[in-house]
């Protein structure tokens, strides 16, 4: 599987919402992931499969740490090319999403979580890959 690595570090060629060409997913999928999402503590109740599909970032999506607006109004591919990477919104990001990954742990499959690992635990690993060698 690609490496698709949005302005955050998520790679979104494993993420379960992602729906871009050729990673688009059944509305079965999709209903399965907000499930999922409400069972590790990221939403309070399950989200419409509309809300938790993802077709990439753009600066109008919802992000939570405004990471894609940030990117895009500075002309960058994601936060890895920013000379103020990390900063100290991406530090939270990062440990934000780490709090999240004991809980999925527990309340995923093995093949769920090595999925969430891949897209959503991973991120700084992921944007620190690109230091020195610019985006993909």
């Amino acid at each position: 599987m690609d490496r698709i690595i949005a302005a955050c570090g998520n790679n979104c060629a494993s993420c379960p919402r992602y729906t871009a060409h050729p990673y688009e997913k059944a509305e079965e999928e999709l209903r399965h992931t907000a499930e999922l999402w409400m069972k590790i503590g990221y939403r309070n109740d399950i989200a419409a499969n509309e809300e938790i599909s993802c077709a990439g970032c753009r600066p109008e999506n919802r992000c939570r740490y405004h990471a894609v607006k940030c990117c895009s109004d500075s002309g960058i591919k994601n936060c890895s090319q920013c000379r103020l990477f990390p900063c100290d919104i991406m530090k939270e990001c990062f440990k934000v999403t780490k709090s999240f990954e004991p809980k999925a742990r527990l309340v995923c499959t093995e093949e769920e979580y090595g999925r969430l690992k891949k897209a959503f635990f991973e991120k700084e690993q992921n944007l620190k890959s690109f230091i020195g060698d610019g985006p993909d």
